[in-house]
């Protein structure tokens, strides 16, 4: 008695079919399962058997054997667990009035025979669709992720019985479909809010500018001078998700098993890792495999708060993503790949007491301390964010002022508007910011005129910026061109631009 159903499997945010194919034959009683199992799927065995036996049914006394095809491809995940059960079923005649070839099955047993939620649901989903799978049975917990995607039949599934039902046409199941129209409407209340911050327009103005173009940010001052809360303000101004890119965002949630109650990611993430983390949390990895901080920021913010206390091998590891937009995670079996196209917003401290240059407090550090500390930050690391900006104190006045300051509301009108206008310069660019303009790009792009390439000629003479700081200049300075709606870049953009470069030399020089 041989049967045959179709599974899938996740490396990375990729799906691969896996035929489980089932041979029940006489001889002495034993369950094997082979193709390269892990230790979940070769624990599905008792899952399995108990679930049939507890569901009603007699479990064969004969010899099982299941393989897992292709045998060379590393199975991972207790996802497989239904499809074992129903090639179980179908070879013992069970299940015998359907046709199993066109129907994928995803789900963990429990041992009472009730299908459990499983983690990478929806990324399993798209990659069978891709596949041209379009029926798939999945638990009915994982309903709501995977209702939202096109041009398939989810079949949302409670227990093992009525699966049985179901494939042999004695209980009727309508296809799941999610709606989602009022999941994108626009929300202009947001707990954190712009106007909250008193003063420290020179800060919000960087915000304003790294928000518009998508350019990472490092925040430099003294404890008390707003850098965390300005910071997380920053998701309130940046523009709305899309449908495609809240879908990326919700498979990389799917596979770390972060969705919770919520279907669907419908705001940008705001990562805020404690500078213990290792480089592992960072950027994913892990004896299986999950996504790191870098990937769970994907279109979003990831915020590092006190820099320099980060472990220097951890802050690294974040050049690479930074520069190529995805992470790359290599085993003996697998090469897997996340993405993570994140902003990085940074704050710090000028010394370790914190109070060098602050003008209310005098700093107690030696030299040689501070320039310990700020060796921590690299050159590289340095490069790769745009745009730097320092903040002091609240002054008192600023404080006592009863004008309210400037919503996010307003500010994220400004930056829409500057995004649209980047959207339609790149939309046969495959990009859609400037923070993701490459050397090529800079120069087809990035236009001066005649007074702002003479500033950008000496300023790269005084300040000796490297081609790397140089591009990042020119991409700030096409951002601020944008927000004030110039189709080229003037003398006032690029004095701007290189003011959030001028900090290399104070502190780094």
């Amino acid at each position: 008695m041989y049967s045959k159903v179709k599974t899938c499997v996740l490396q990375g945010l990729n799906g691969f079919i896996i035929e489980v194919e089932t041979d029940i034959s006489r001889g002495l009683p034993t369950f094997n399962i082979v193709g390269l199992p892990d230790t979940a799927i070769k624990e599905s065995k008792e899952r399995v058997r108990t679930a049939i036996k507890n569901s009603g049914y007699e479990f064969p006394l004969n010899r099982i054997t299941i393989n897992l095809a292709p045998a060379n491809l590393k199975k991972e995940g207790s996802q497989m667990d239904l499809s074992i059960a129903i090639g179980v079923l179908s070879a013992m005649g069970v299940v015998n009035n359907c046709d199993l070839n066109g129907i994928s099955f995803l789900g963990e047993l429990s041992l009472d025979g009730k299908i459990n939620k499983i983690e990478g649901a929806l990324p399993m989903v798209i990659s069978l669709r891709e596949m041209n799978i379009k029926n798939i049975v999945l638990p009915y917990d994982n309903r709501d992720e995977c209702g939202v995607i096109d041009d398939v039949n989810i079949i949302p599934i409670k227990d093992l019985n009525e699966l049985i039902m179901y494939l042999n046409g004695e209980f009727k199941i309508e296809y799941y479909k999610k709606d989602i129209r009022d999941l994108f409407d626009v929300n202009d209340n947001f707990a954190d809010d712009f106007s909250d911050i008193k003063g420290q327009e020179g800060l919000k103005r960087a915000l304003e500018v790294s928000a518009a173009g998508s350019h990472n940010i490092l925040i430099i001052g003294p404890p008390g001078s707003g850098k965390t809360m300005a910071a997380r303000r920053l998701p309130s101004i940046l523009p709305n998700l899309t449908f495609e890119e809240s879908i990326e965002i919700t498979k990389i949630y799917s596979v770390a098993g972060l969705l919770n109650d919520e279907f669907l990611v419908s705001r940008r993430p705001f990562r805020a890792p404690h500078h213990t983390a290792s480089a592992t949390a960072l950027i994913g990895g892990g004896r299986v495999p999950k996504p790191g901080e870098v990937s769970l920021a994907h279109h979003g913010v990831l915020f590092l708060d006190e820099l320099p206390e980060f472990q220097k091998n951890v802050l690294e590891v974040l050049r690479q993503p930074m520069e190529d937009g995805f992470v790359t995670i290599s085993r003996v079996n697998a090469t897997l790949s996340y993405p993570a196209e994140f902003m990085l917003v940074a704050s710090m401290n000028p010394c370790p007491c914190g109070y060098f240059g602050d003008p209310y407090h005098e700093c107690t550090c030696s030299e040689s301390s501070i320039e310990k500390y700020l060796s921590k930050i690299s050159n590289p690391l340095l490069d790769r964010i745009d745009i730097h900006t320092e903040v002091m104190p609240v002054d008192y006045s600023d404080l006592e002022k009863n004008i309210k300051a400037e919503s996010s509301k307003n500010i994220k009108k400004r930056v829409d508007e500057a995004r649209k206008i980047q959207i339609e310069r790149y939309r046969n660019e495959g990009i859609y910011s400037n923070g993701q303009l490459s050397s090529k790009n800079i120069k087809k792009y990035c236009k001066l005129n005649s007074g702002a390439e003479k500033i950008m000629k000496e300023a790269f003479k005084k300040f000796k910026f490297s081609a790397r700081s140089y591009n990042k200049i020119l991409k700030v300075a096409r951002t601020i061109a944008d927000l004030d709606g110039e189709k080229n870049i003037m003398e006032k953009h690029v004095l701007e631009a290189i003011q959030y470069r001028s900090l290399d030399k104070k502190y780094w020089g």
